[in-house]
């Protein structure tokens, strides 16, 4: 009965992690890193195809996106999830594949020209279809037998639609032991989902650190302060143009300029329209509007109980394909943009900055975090140039944030959800933070609860059953910081012939699972094993 930390630890993306109890192996996410990378993570152990299942905290990339890499590498489990990140990953990780094959192509186009061996994507169109048949849906607050001696529970813990801390039991020779898992714990007073709910039991727990070391400012009235800028933009005959991640925060600005709309916060432009610009967050929408009854909060659900669908208005456009996208710069009214990505450095977004971000009656507004290196932290840090598309752009917009919005929950909070168990946990392991965050979260804990904590590095690995550390790994830098998709550039590298050696290790797996099978259909396949290894035996 042990748990194995993979990702997310010192760092915060990649989330991943290893139980192995009740004679099976199991994982908490399976994520991909984003953003800069500090410290390795080990390789999960032993062969892919030996993992039984995985359980899903919700549909971010980095909860989410190494699912279909791991399908690739021979898992053929079943993931569960809630109801609503389960149709979320349905479009996210199509869309995560889409991007990967999109930039091996580009790569490989390049690359042929100066002879270069071809570049693998991490994972294909066919992974990610593959895995995502593999999701299982689960209900909010209904205990779910997974086998013997394993049973779990999610529960809303507000962060995305969907999203979820998810209690574990396992059961090992008569001793049960209760894990918890926070997942990303969501801010309050969201537009649309539901505040964290908590959890008052836990042998053991592991709790993210985003936002361990800060709190938040008092939020604004953030419908009042995005009226103001559409007001002005529009009165100087400009657009509103609004970097947008494409799930989550392209629906909290909806529901915003919904209230806007009806309570007539801006005059003079009555009817202005509003595009989202973006097939993912298109599909997005809809699926926020599938899971009204078992995700929305109590404000969100009075609007539904009066009729009013709180993110749809009249004058909503939805732009699916390329020539809706191009048509919208070609209108000279003064509208607001929604479109993806949310830091700038991918999709539709760019056209609308290369339309937009000359012009001085224009405004660029930003409501999420913008990354180091990014085009949006550039033009957030007063940039007064850019490239887009090999074309240097003078800045003249108005370039603004609206502060205060984020989907953690920040330091108070943690500690208000961390404080809510009944009795002490024997551990509180602390991940999902950035470096010197983590170690200081869990000080925290230790000081204001009297936790026994750890904030572990990867490869790190606990005896449950007996509550001991059996390995304490210490956190290996990578020599020279890179980024995601440098680290992903790496790995993929022997990407060819890593999936070949996945493929045989599953083999191994299968033909264990076949002992005790009939004489005639284990010859059969004893045959067909050797016909293959006669055509590729390299000897």
């Amino acid at each position: 009965m042990q748990l194995t930390f993979i990702g997310a630890t010192h760092e915060v993306t990649g989330s991943c992690h290893l139980v192995e109890a009740a004679n099976k192996r199991f994982l908490i996410d399976c994520g991909m890193e984003q953003g800069p990378n500090i410290y390795e993570n080990v390789q999960i152990p032993g062969n892919i195809s030996d993992i039984d299942f995985v359980l899903l905290t919700h549909a971010h990339i980095d909860h989410s996106g190494n699912l279909p890499l791991l399908y690739a590498r021979g898992f053929r489990g079943n993931v569960y999830a809630t109801n609503a990140t389960c149709d979320l990953c349905n479009i996210m990780l199509r869309d995560s594949a889409h991007i990967q094959m999109f930039e091996a192509e580009w790569r490989n186009r390049k690359g042929k020209r100066a002879g270069k061996e071809a570049f693998v994507p991490a994972y294909t169109m066919e992974d990610a279809m593959g895995v995502i048949q593999k999701l299982i849906p689960c209900d909010y607050n209904k205990e779910i037998v997974i086998s013997d001696g394993i049973r779990v529970r999610f529960n809303d813990v507000g962060h995305l639609l969907g999203s979820a801390a998810i209690e574990v039991w396992v059961k090992e020779n008569e001793q049960e032991e209760k894990l918890v898992f926070s997942g990303d714990i969501g801010n309050i007073n969201q537009p649309l989902i539901r505040d964290p709910g908590f959890i008052d039991e836990a042998d053991y727990v592991l709790i993210e650190s985003t936002y361990g070391d800060r709190n938040h400012n008092a939020p604004p009235d953030y419908a009042a302060e995005l009226a103001k800028v559409i007001q002005r933009t529009f009165d100087r005959g400009g657009n509103v143009v609004i970097p947008s991640f494409a799930v989550g925060r392209t629906q909290e600005m909806l529901y915003f300029i919904r209230q806007i709309k009806a309570e007539h916060m801006v005059q003079g432009h009555e009817g202005f329209e509003v595009y989202v610009d973006s097939p993912l967050a298109v599909e997005a929408t809809s699926i926020f509007s599938e899971h009204i009854s078992d995700c929305y909060d109590e404000e969100a659900m009075e609007l539904i109980h009066k009729g009013i669908n709180p993110i749809r208005f009249p004058g909503l456009k939805l732009s699916i394909t390329s020539e809706d996208s191009k048509a919208i710069n070609e209108d000279e009214s003064c509208k607001v943009i929604l479109s993806a990505s949310g830091m700038c450095d991918a999709g539709r977004i760019k056209h609308h900055l290369k339309h937009n971000l000359w012009r001085p009656e224009s405004t660029i507004l930003f409501v999420g975090y913008q990354a180091v290196g990014t085009l949006g932290r550039s033009l957030v840090e007063g940039a007064m140039d850019v490239k887009l598309f090999g074309e240097p752009i003078t800045v003249q917009a108005e370039i603004c944030q609206l502060p205060g919005i984020s989907g953690h929950a920040d330091q108070k909070e943690l500690l208000h959800w961390a404080g809510s168990f009944k009795e002490k946990p024997k551990k509180v392991f602390v991940v999902h933070g950035e470096d010197a965050v983590c170690d200081s979260f869990a000080q925290l804990l230790r000081d204001t609860f009297g936790y026994d904590t750890m904030a572990p590095y990867s490869g790190t690995i606990y005896n449950l059953a007996e509550n001991v550390c059996v390995k304490e790994a210490e956190g290996i830098r990578i020599k020279k910081q890179e980024t995601a998709m440098e680290t992903a550039q790496r790995k993929a590298v022997s990407n060819v012939f890593a999936r070949l050696l996945a493929a045989g290790q599953r083999l191994i797996t299968v033909i264990q699972r076949n002992e005790g099978g009939s004489n005639k259909d284990l010859g059969k396949f004893t045959d067909q094993i050797n016909s293959l290894c006669d055509k590729w035996d390299r000897k």
